[in-house]
């Protein structure tokens, strides 16, 4: 950098120097938290097993998860940490988050870090995920986007305050990496950037030299401290790495609303402290001052406020003049620039109530509001209920769940989250699978497209998560087992439903025939296929070998060719019979067979072309065709397990071979797979 250029801003630097040392860096103890781009977490699975693994894998966090500290004068940080990535020293809050978010998708990207910020915790709301980054890169860019509140709105338990808690956490990850490093004004109760020190007239240089701005102005703190410390030499005031910890009050705050009658202001933009008023003789003295707000704490970071439309008014004016200016006013004081981001969430019950009064109309158009609605993803879901029981206490977590729990109970949660009303025949659970971005005869996805703009409000209503783990609990304590079958807890959710006053009766009668719908819809079918599936010995590889020869018999009759028997070596016509027996399994008649091969035929030449292999999930309609044959010749084992009372050893041999594939392969304990047997054949019994 040309020294004739920056002569304002630095003179003085040698002296500086000189007087205050040179900045200084030291690791942290041992044990401090901390992370690089390529560390590992705690969360990841130890190398060893055992109290020896987990102690080797502590070592290894603590020596692993350390960061350097820095202190020295303004003088010192101009030279080595402005002079080197000045756009760093510069950011602003929501530049800082964004920059976090890039870091974390670029770790995972390079293979550094094994998950990204949301995909361990948050299911099937990518959606409200992409606004919220979008939010972050225009407010970052500096769009009037970065002077709104987000404001976060959702119904409860769908993920707003974990989403929070994620962005927080992983800012104080942050914090602790070389790309992170962040630097305040020491003992500043605001923890504000060195940058303010730099008077207003000098900005205009340090923009030319440096090219970026610096925003911001000295607290009224650190104003009084460079006055009478450092008789108005700011080069050398001190200056060191902070790093954000929510414990520690630096760079995060967090405020839940309480009882209204006694919330006080203070709680976001302190008070006077009268224990000191009588030391300093100055209600406006700002050692005076409490700044144990959480505006102050969530200076340089974020600010959560959790039930933002709970508080009093003139706590959103506050919170909305902080994101619009970024200044707080206070009695005794000048306006106070803090910078950070402001992330709120609230419930639709009180944001319904928060639209009825007009006098909100300026608050709204100072937010920027992002849905988070439930999952309508039924796969999603259940992997919610899979963290959820993941985090129960062990006699939750050791019970059996049998293959079919979860996605059963997640499917009747998905059904009460549905607007009513059909739409050309797209009945409910076509709905549910299309959802979850299963193949669905006669639709596309430009259905589901359209079903989701006619029903934008989806997800906002409905059971959650917590009502199907209640009813998972009861479940359990009421079958006092080991192991829990999907027909106890679609049970479980019966009586819950049942049992719970905030639920009408209207409603309780359609979120009944939805356990209905489940039972029949979803769960018979996998039930029914995991048991055939277990009839065989190799049921993948059987299915594949008749598709392959279905594809082969199609495209012979199609051309109108003859085809080379494989045993005896002569020609002969495409075998018409099988192709039919195929075919009518999912009722595809004699005048609609054409089309439906030639659509076959299509959809494995595009597989071929694309160098992938045609298989089972490539066609839908055809899977199901094919494995409804296979089944069919292997029905009359488990008619023996209904219409036999006392089994011969050759069908109780067949009976055991097929409940230990069911326990082996297809994830089912002794008692459930018993279950599983004994329900398919009465299914069978009334077909």
């Amino acid at each position: 950098m040309d020294p004739g250029t920056r002569n304002a801003i630095e003179s003085g630097r040698s002296a500086a120097l000189t007087a205050a040392g040179t900045g200084s860096q030291e690791p942290l103890p041992v044990g401090q938290p901390a992370s690089g781009a390529g560390n590992a977490t705690i969360g990841d699975p130890p190398p060893g097993g055992g109290e020896a693994g987990f102690l080797s894998r502590l070592t290894q966090h603590a020596q692993e998860h350390r960061a350097a500290r820095w202190s020295g004068t303004l003088a010192t940080f101009l030279d080595e940490i402005v002079r080197a990535d000045a756009a760093k020293a510069t950011r602003t809050s929501h530049q800082y988050i964004w920059d976090m978010l890039r870091w974390r998708h670029e770790a995972q990207a390079e293979g550094a870090r094994p998950t990204s910020l949301f995909a361990d915790d948050l299911y099937g709301i990518d959606g409200a995920l992409a606004r919220v980054t979008d939010y972050f890169k225009a407010a970052a860019a500096g769009s009037e986007v970065g002077r709104r509140l987000l404001l976060l709105l959702g119904p409860p338990s769908g993920g707003k305050s974990t989403l929070v808690i994620l962005l927080k956490r992983a800012l104080e990850e942050y914090s602790l990496t070389d790309e992170g490093a962040l630097y305040a004004v020491r003992g500043c109760p605001v923890h504000e950037s060195p940058l303010h020190l730099v008077p207003a007239t000098l900005r205009g240089e340090f923009r030319a030299t440096y090219g970026t701005e610096i925003h911001g102005d000295l607290c009224p703190s650190c104003r009084m401290r460079l006055d009478q410390e450092f008789g108005g030499d700011f080069m050398r005031m001190p200056i060191e790495r902070i790093f954000i910890s929510e414990a520690g009050r630096v760079g995060i705050g967090t405020y839940a609303p309480h009882d209204p009658t006694t919330a006080d202001l203070a709680d976001l933009v302190g008070s006077v402290d009268l224990s000191k008023v009588a030391e300093f003789g100055d209600e406006g003295d700002p050692r005076a001052w409490s700044w144990s707000g959480a505006i102050y704490s969530a200076s340089r970071g974020v600010l959560e406020m959790i039930e933002i439309l709970k508080v009093k008014r003139e706590f959103l004016y506050v919170l909305l003049t902080l994101t619009q200016e970024k200044n707080v006013k206070v009695s005794r004081f000048p306006l106070i620039y803090v910078d950070e981001t402001i992330v709120a969430h609230t419930n639709l019950a009180e944001f319904r109530k928060f639209l009825q009064e007009r006098e909100n109309e300026a608050l709204l158009d100072r937010m920027v509001i992002v849905q988070v609605p439930y999952t309508l993803d039924y796969r999603a879901e259940a992997r919610i209920y899979r963290k959820l029981i993941s985090g129960a206490e062990a006699a939750f977590r050791e019970v059996h769940l049998d293959p079919h729990v979860l996605d059963t109970a997640a499917v009747f949660a998905i059904l009460t989250r549905l607007s009513e009303g059909d739409d050309k025949g797209a009945d409910a659970a076509k709905r549910v699978r299309l959802a979850a971005g299963e193949a669905v005869e006669g639709m596309t996805r430009a259905d589901a497209d359209r079903l989701r703009e006619r029903f934008p409000d989806e997800g906002l209503s409905g059971v959650s998560p917590r009502f199907v783990i209640n009813a998972l609990s009861a479940a359990i304590i009421k079958s006092n087992a080991r192991s829990l079958t999907t027909m106890d807890v679609l049970l479980a959710l019966k009586d819950a439903i049942e049992n719970d006053a905030r639920i009408d009766a209207k409603e309780k009668r359609r979120w009944i025939d939805f356990l209905v719908l489940v039972r029949k819809d979803f769960y018979n079918r996998w039930v029914k296929e995991d048991v055939h599936k277990a009839l065989f010995v190799s049921f993948e590889q059987e299915a594949q070998q008749l598709l392959d020869k279905y594809i082969d018999e199609v495209e012979a009759a199609l051309d109108n060719r003859k085809i080379r028997d494989p045993i005896t070596g002569e020609e002969r016509d495409p075998d018409e019979r099988m192709l039919r027996a195929v075919e009518e399994k999912i009722r595809i008649s004699e005048s609609g067979k054409h089309s439906f091969r030639q659509e076959v035929v299509r959809k494995a030449m595009g597989a071929y072309r694309r160098g992938e292999k045609f298989e089972l999930a490539s066609h839908a309609p055809l899977r199901d065709a094919i494995e409804k044959y296979l089944f069919e010749a292997r029905r009359d084992v488990l008619r023996l397990v209904s219409s036999t009372t006392r089994p011969d050893d050759e069908t109780r041999r067949k009976i055991s071979a097929v409940a230990e594939r069911l326990c082996d392969e297809y994830g089912y304990d002794e008692h459930s797979a018993r279950e599983a047997l004994n329900y398919v054949t009465t299914l069978l019994a009334q077909e």
